[in-house]
């Protein structure tokens, strides 16, 4: 009798201990729930990208340095499946840097979107704004869309090239660059990753701002592009980059991830130049990097942690958030790096060139010039633009 008493109180000790155990499981998951931080989806480039990426990266290790938040980044193909399982487990302020927005606003296969499914989670999507109804209003208000006005920092890109392509004899010494000269060195090659309006929103502005500065000067400019070169393969990038340059071009843009990387040893390869964009990467070619159109990730990353530590992401609730030339979050860079290489005799040309760039700038600010925006839908009119003929894909 004893013996069943011990055995009773030995099985009713063990399953309250597998209850509390239970019940502290339960509590952690929840309290991991609450606290698992921040998340963040890379772009297809992925987080070594040195750029787009990286930076978003530098703005979470930010945001752990200064807030305590902790944070996960997902390096991914299936954007949607990822977006579900983080949200699904607890992660209450979701950054997508991949251009995937479907199954998020709309939902897919008759599954309602992830945006509804998990309406305690904010997403932030970057360089479109896919949740807006028709009348203008955001479908979801637990979604926030980052917008770079990148058409605007790409504008000055392209008015500095024609700029310093016309006057590259007396910038540079003849030893270091091999440029094509005359009409057939007035070619400007672009190179896009996809064709999306995260992409040409970097294209129409460079074509605008080439056509800026061609028409003052009254020359004419050929613009060859190739949207199709991914974002991964730097020995494509290359590749492609040797085709424009022997066809003429003595400037590349390359809005293509790794691809770019190619483009800027293929320009120092053969002594010209190259436009990098994303973040400041002038000095990985130093020399052969004209310079780096901006958009920097790191901003908006920062910022928008700032306000979920706060507790204050209702005041963006369903926004589009709009970075222009004044935020520091786009723009081109100083120039030093590429300034280094003028020659003496230069110099005072070279002063001119950035003056113009800074009056440009100012009148884009001002609104003077307008700037076609392909984030936001508007379609650019080449035909209008009288010093800038187009070819390529």
């Amino acid at each position: 009798m004893k013996k069943t008493n011990l055995v009773k109180k030995i099985a009713a000790t063990f399953m309250m201990s597998i209850m509390l155990m239970t019940a502290v499981a339960c509590g952690s998951v929840d309290d991991e729930k609450k606290d698992l931080g921040v998340a963040l989806i890379t772009s297809a480039a992925g987080p070594n990208d040195n750029g787009y990426n990286a930076s978003a990266i530098d703005g979470l290790e930010k945001m752990k340095k200064d807030m305590g938040i902790d944070y996960r980044v997902v390096e991914t193909t299936d954007i949607p499946g990822s977006l579900d399982e983080l949200a699904k487990a607890g992660y209450k302020l979701i950054f997508s840097l991949e251009y995937n927005f479907d199954a998020l606003i709309n939902g897919v296969g008759g599954s309602k979107p992830l945006a509804e499914q998990y309406p305690d989670t904010t997403f932030v999507v970057f360089n479109e704004n896919p949740n807006v109804k028709e009348d203008g209003t955001p479908m979801h208000d637990n979604v926030v869309s980052v917008l770079f006005d990148v058409h605007q920092a790409s504008f000055l890109a392209g008015a500095l090239s024609v700029l310093v392509n016309e006057n590259k004899d007396e910038l540079f010494e003849a030893g270091d660059y091999s440029f094509t000269e005359g009409d057939a060195g007035r070619k400007v090659g672009f190179f896009g990753g996809t064709k999306s309006n995260g992409i040409t929103v970097f294209s129409y502005g460079y074509a605008e701002g080439i056509n800026y500065e061609a028409e003052k000067l009254d020359v004419n400019y050929s613009f060859i592009t190739d949207y199709n070169v991914g974002f991964s393969d730097s020995a494509a990038g290359s590749t492609k980059a040797n085709t424009f340059y022997s066809d003429g071009a003595n400037i590349i843009i390359s809005v293509a991830g790794a691809v770019g990387d190619g483009v800027t040893s293929k320009a120092k390869e053969v002594k010209k130049l190259a436009i990098e964009v994303d973040a400041n990467k002038d000095a990985n070619q130093p020399g052969h990097i004209l310079t780096s159109v901006l958009k920097n990730t790191e901003v908006p990353v920062y910022s928008i942690a700032q306000k979920f530590k706060d507790g204050n992401l209702s005041e963006i609730a369903g926004e589009a958030l709009y970075y222009d030339l004044g935020s520091m979050a786009t723009g081109i860079t100083d120039l030093a790096t590429i300034e280094s290489f003028v020659k003496a005799s230069g110099e005072a040309k070279w002063a001119e060139i950035k003056a113009e760039i800074e009056d440009v700038k100012s009148k884009i600010v001002s609104g003077e010039i307008k700037v076609t925006n392909a984030q936001i839908g508007e379609e650019i009119d080449f035909g209008s633009l009288t010093h800038l003929s187009t070819s390529g894909n």
